[in-house]
């Protein structure tokens, strides 16, 4: 959807007929459903900065995950980019000249502000132009009635959370011949296929990249994860009536909102989804291979701004952007991580009206590993996987395999390139 409200359109400089400056924002949509859109949450920022600041108008375009990426590029290679993007990735607008840095937009304070790992997962060459929007961890998130109807208890009668992969199995199982129809929904749809794998991966022990910071999608770790995926969840009808490839995340938390998945791996914005429709869960660090801890992924989304000659207008907007109670009320508002050190503070002293659950998901923040963000080739490999990662879960002659040497095939071929 598109904020207007009553700017003028702003031509192929940016400019009004008065020579007021509009800036073109473009940014993702949080929301799961229209009432909910962060297009209030935009519009209401762009209100106040254009009070604060006489001679500059927003105007912002607020489009759902599944297409704001592509989109973004389609407006950079007409060359028409926006002024701000707030979108997965920025790594190749970066490599190619077409991003300031952050220190050529923001105060002193606001740089200063950031999580450092945050602000290094956005730095490349020891320059930062990706400015972290939001963060999140994962967690598995389980429904506790259907594990109590399906007797799935610990040994003092409570609800329990599988551990293991083992555990996840025999649990899913469970729930499956307790007629749930989804007993673990698997979302390798495109909405955010590159999440839901990177948290597996992590999970049986490999990622997206080697202790060297190069692409190793086909790693043995990696091949055995998602061939157990295969033949323990998707072989043995556990993920439900919707095959993991065409099936997105949203429509995964909403299955779960109504009680028909019994797991799934969330981020904060379940919390108040299933809670709306009444669902009671447990929330636990996500299943191991073999129960030892490992790190859980974290996601930082990612805003930039283009070199239209709008550096100090830019500048003053994302000021405003990042001011400690714009930051607060996005992230109350979507349960969602801050990405600043007042932020940080804020949530983990139990300041600012955040729900202080999503403390458990902040804990994890300080030792979770983020995407290869700082790959120019990442928004590329990042697409390959959502569109083709699905396939490696598709029944014999298909081979997880031979679809994971593909897709790092082809990474290593974008790195080198």
């Amino acid at each position: 959807m598109t904020l207007t409200g009553a700017l003028t359109g702003c031509g192929a400089l940016g400019l009004s007929e008065d020579n007021e400056v509009t800036l073109r924002v473009v940014a993702a949509d949080y929301g799961d459903n229209p009432q909910n859109s962060s297009a209030a949450y935009w519009k209401n920022l762009a209100n106040g900065f254009e009070k604060a600041n006489p001679g500059i108008k927003v105007e912002v375009t607020v489009l759902s995950w599944s297409e704001v990426d592509a989109k973004v590029a389609e407006m950079v290679a007409a060359g028409k980019a926006p002024d701000i993007a707030q979108i997965g990735a920025y790594a190749d607008y970066a490599a190619a000249d077409k991003l300031y840095s952050a220190d050529e937009l923001l105060s002193v304070h606001t740089e200063a502000d950031f999580l450092t790992p945050l602000a290094d997962a956005g730095t490349i060459d020891r320059v930062q132009y990706g400015m972290p929007f939001v963060a999140s961890t994962r967690l598995l998130f389980y429904n506790e009635k259907l594990f109590a109807d399906a007797g799935i208890t610990g040994k003092d009668g409570t609800s329990w959370a599988p551990k293991t992969w083992a555990d996840l199995e025999a649990a899913a199982k469970k729930l499956k011949a307790a007629g749930v129809t989804t007993p673990f929904a698997l979302p390798l749809g495109r909405e955010e296929a590159q999440a839901e794998t990177m948290m597996w991966l992590l999970a049986g022990g490999g990622g997206y990249t080697d202790t060297e910071e190069k692409y190793a999608l086909d790693s043995p770790a990696n091949v055995k994860t998602f061939t157990w995926l295969r033949d323990k969840l998707t072989g043995q009808g556990l993920t439900g009536p919707v095959e993991p490839a065409k099936l997105d995340r949203q429509a995964a938390f909403d299955a779960f909102s109504r009680g028909e998945a019994g797991m799934l791996n969330g981020h904060p914005t379940l919390m108040k989804q299933a809670e709306s429709k009444g669902v009671k869960y447990g929330m636990v660090p996500l299943p191991t291979i073999d129960g030892e801890p490992r790190p859980a992924m974290g996601v930082a989304d990612w805003v930039m701004a283009f070199k239209n000659g709008h550096r100090k207008e830019s500048g003053k907007f994302l000021d405003h952007l990042y001011a400690p109670e714009n930051v607060t009320r996005f992230t109350g508002t979507y349960g969602l991580l801050p990405v600043t050190t007042s932020g940080y503070r804020a949530m983990e002293q139990g300041t600012g009206g955040a729900d202080p659950r999503l403390r458990t998901f902040l804990k994890a923040l300080p030792s979770s590993r983020l995407y290869p963000v700082n790959k120019k080739s990442w928004a590329g490999v990042s697409e390959n996987v959502k569109q083709r990662i699905g396939s490696a879960l598709l029944p014999p002659p298909a081979s997880p395999s031979q679809t994971l040497e593909d897709l790092a095939g082809e990474a290593r071929v974008a790195e080198a390139g």
